[in-house]
């Protein structure tokens, strides 16, 4: 839900080599990361700088390739992880009409040479022009050029010239045309702004362009149809921004907010300085709604404290647009023509514009007799979140073991679909890659779990293969120096980190990991034993990186007729009780009461109490809006008992909706522990798979059992948890075993995520089978994996690339 009035927000502490102040300069959003380039302010930046929104940390990525010039007033469009850079000035009075692509998967820059158009000649060099994306073409309109001869005078010429520009698919262009365009097309004009927005429930695209400079500000709105590609001066309500150039226009949902720029010194209303008597900038905002047209303008107060509600007056800045947040980061206050200098910004601000989105739910990292160690996927517009947990009514079910059939020795090997798997246990996931990513595994299985509190770090040291989400990061000094390629795992976030959750949305700072980003996350589909969890790695051969994964689902819950040894069918929906009261100690706890566990800044939360609201003198519930969680009395969890956890986002707009509900259990004694450091090597016509046995509180390790997942419905490419089955592949003693490739062409793609082969491994003692571990071995999407597996069938669909936390970016097909 949309707030009532956006909200200015200043970033007041990040980390790593700031940019310097500049205007002209672009910026574009990949995922959680701001991408900056061009600019100057006493000279021409040319370097490219990233800002990791959810670390708060910039970073100057290794880049290679075709290296463009610096350049300032350019265009800059964006779509997935390719930006394309076209025109600007490369120094003064030259203009450019080059063409640059930035694939940053690889951080690899390459000039183009698009073909000219068949019906007229390619655009002129310029600057100043609009440079809009959508689909497969980019759209150029207007801009500056210098008829000049001499580069050191100027002869400036408005242009109003409309060419598309045909994009290949993932790299590339076509070339260059001058589509026919019907209607009176908008007066010549350069520092204009263009962005394209399509109505929700219908395809038909429209190009807006807003205001501009010819000599004098504009403040006209101009619509392009590019289905019929008629021009149109739209009928708008509401009051109209100021005329202005050299402003930002950005699309959130359907609204297109117009910020700062320079206006006429008429329309200022501060005419206080001498300075400014031909022009002035403003930090006016104001948006108009796509669907209505209309206009809105937005003011804010100045804050009790007497610090800025909003940015200051600019113009030439950069804005680009993450989740709901608009950010923008530097550009020029004032130019003092009695000084000869440019007066330029250097500060970063978002604007908030909803409360956050709805999270995913809650998944489970690991489970302690006393504790729950949980996660959750964060939120691009959260500033923290709110974690509540509800008891379960129910006693815990009694341990078991898994059933004969799914243990006995079978030749064919046994198939174990997923719903046979035993339902109690809840499943955390560990997800690796590449011989680097294995060995992070190899030494996590006592890595210590931070938890940073307010830059403090507290140190929980357990056993488990790993405890630390891999999109959480840290910010230290032990960041590997700008210009390595190479990934490292001695360091826990290179410099070039360019850390960005799948199709989720990108964390805040987390717990460092002195072996590399490691993620573990709950999976429910691999209950193998009902009392502990299962952990997941997700190892990859080449290249060397840490992925993440993003299949957790919350445990499912129990039918009335089912006994210890079937699972109920897999859910993520809200879980409700019509139980009694749960009675605990002297507590009497509600059985639909929610109770918090904290507000947290992290992705993660070693549950091992919990708080009991204020109760008045009749032992009623106090309301409280903001409870003070040192005066509440705490609840600690019990071994053996189930918890139902639901988590919010919170920004400054207020506390978005709940996520789904998902039910985790505390261990009980005796069983053993995941088996941990696994590990992956390759060879010409099998695989090595390796790991480190766990603890084992009732006596020693008796067996282990290896899982391969294969599919059930053969033919299907892509499947989801619950379509999958396991054959064991493995049974004995060792802490070793083959897997042949005669195995392998058996094996499924799991592309719930990223594309991988599935493997499952526990442990048994005397008590029974413990939690298991589930490996993802990651699959390379372009290249067939050795040993050969059945062929994935044809698609129409372009891979797109993610950056991971090396500052390389990994491929996935877009779905």
């Amino acid at each position: 839900m949309a707030a009532e009035s956006p909200i200015w927000r200043k970033v007041n502490t990040f980390s790593g080599p700031v940019p310097r102040s500049r205007h002209g300069h672009r910026a574009a959003a990949i995922r959680e990361l701001l991408i900056v380039f061009g600019g100057g302010n006493e000279g021409i930046a040319e370097e490219l700088h990233v800002y990791n929104t959810v670390s708060k940390q910039w970073f100057l990525p290794a880049v290679r390739g075709d290296i463009p010039p610096g350049c300032a007033a350019h265009g800059f469009a964006c779509e997935g992880t390719r930006i394309l850079v076209f025109g600007g000035m490369v120094e003064f009075g030259k203009y450019s009409n080059s063409l640059y692509e930035l694939q940053a998967s690889r951080w690899l820059w390459k000039k183009l040479k698009p073909k000219p158009p068949r019906n007229g000649v390619p655009p002129c060099p310029r600057l100043g022009h609009s440079f809009t994306l959508f689909g497969n073409k980019c759209y150029l309109f207007g801009g500056l050029a210098n008829d000049s001869d001499d580069p050191n005078s100027n002869v400036p010429r408005y242009l109003n010239d409309f060419y598309e520009l045909e994009l290949q698919a993932v790299s590339g262009v076509k070339g260059w045309n001058i589509p026919e365009i019907k209607g009176t097309a908008p007066s010549a004009r350069e520092s204009h702004t263009a962005i394209i927005y399509s109505s929700k429930g219908s395809y038909s695209p429209k190009l807006y362009i807003f205001g501009g400079m010819r000599g004098y500000r504009l403040g006209d709105l101009w619509q392009l149809d590019l289905e019929t590609m008629t021009w149109t001066l739209p009928e708008t309500k509401g009051p109209s921004p100021i005329p202005r150039s050299l402003h930002s226009t950005n699309v959130i949902g359907n609204k297109m907010y117009v910020f700062g720029g320079w206006i006429p010194i008429l329309m200022n209303e501060d005419k206080s300085n001498a300075f400014d008597n031909e022009w002035s900038c403003t930090n006016s905002m104001s948006y108009l709604n796509l669907d209505t047209m209309t206009w809105n303008g937005l003011v804010w107060e100045r804050q009790e404290d007497g610090k800025a509600s909003s940015p200051r007056p600019r113009a030439g800045h950069c804005a680009a647009v993450i989740g709901s947040r608009l950010y923008i980061w530097s550009g020029r206050d004032g130019y003092r023509k009695a000084w000869n200098y440019q007066v330029c910004c250097k500060d970063l601000w978002y604007l908030e514009t909803e409360k956050p989105s709805t999270p995913s739910p809650v998944f489970l990292v690991k489970a302690t007799l006393k504790s729950l160690h949980v996660a959750w996927h964060p939120l691009p517009a959260a500033e923290s979140y709110l974690l509540q947990l509800q008891p379960e009514p129910t006693a815990p079910a009694s341990p078991s073991a898994l059933s004969s059939n799914q243990l006995s020795s079978a030749n064919p090997p046994t198939i174990v679909p997923l719903k046979e798997l035993q339902q109690g246990a809840a499943a955390t996931l560990l997800e690796l890659s590449g011989t680097a990513g294995a060995q992070a595994a190899q030494s996590t299985g006592s890595t210590a779990l931070f938890q940073l509190q307010s830059g403090e770090e507290a140190a929980h040291t357990h056993q488990v293969t790993s405890h630390v989400p891999s999109y959480i990061e840290r910010e230290d000094t032990s960041l590997k120096k700008p210009g390595c390629n190479e990934s490292s795992t001695e360091n826990s976030v290179d410099q070039n980190a360019a850390c960005v959750a799948e199709s989720k949305h990108c964390p805040l700072t987390g717990p460092p990991s002195t072996t590399g980003l490691v993620h573990t996350e709950q999976d429910p589909t691999a209950n193998i034993a009902p009392h502990n969890q299962m952990t997941e790695s997700t190892v990859k051969s080449e290249p060397m990186e840490t992925e993440l994964s993003n299949d957790a689902a919350p445990l499912p819950q129990k039918s009335q007729d089912q006994d210890n040894t079937t699972p109920a069918t897999l859910t993520t929906t809200s879980v409700t009780s019509t139980k009694s009261n749960i009675q605990m100690g002297n507590t009497e706890l509600a059985d639909n009461q929610w109770y918090d566990v904290g507000i947290f800044k992290t992705l993660y939360s070693e549950v091992t109490h919990y708080y009991l609201p204020p109760v008045d003198g009749k032992g009623n519930v106090e309301p409280t809006n903001a409870p003070d969680y040192e005066d509440l009395k705490q609840q600690a969890l019990t071994p053996g008992a189930a918890y139902r956890f639901r988590v919010a986002g919170i920004n400054s707009c207020g506390q978005g909706q709940f996520s789904q509900v998902s039910e985790y259990k505390t261990c009980q004694p005796g069983f053993p522990g995941a088996p941990s450091s696994v590990k992956i090597t390759k060879a010409a016509d099998c695989i090595h798979i390796t790991w480190e046995p766990p603890t084992s509180p009732s006596g020693k390790i008796l067996e282990y059992s290896m899982y391969l997942a294969v599919r059930k419905n053969r033919s299907s490419t892509a499947v989801s948890s619950s379509q999958m089955a396991f054959i064991r592949i493995y049974r004995g003693t060792k802490i070793h075993c083959t897997v042949t490739s005669s195995q392998l062409s058996n094996a499924l793609i799991d592309c719930t995520s990223r594309p991988a082969v599935v493997f499952r491994i526990a442990a048994k003692n005397e008590q029974g089978y413990g939690p298991a571990t589930q490996i993802r071995w990651l699959q390379d999407t372009f290249k067939p994996r050795p040993p050969p597996v059945a062929a994935p069938q044809s698609t129409d669909k372009q891979p797109l690339e993610l950056p991971d936390s090396t500052g390389t970016l990994k491929t996935k097909t877009e779905t």
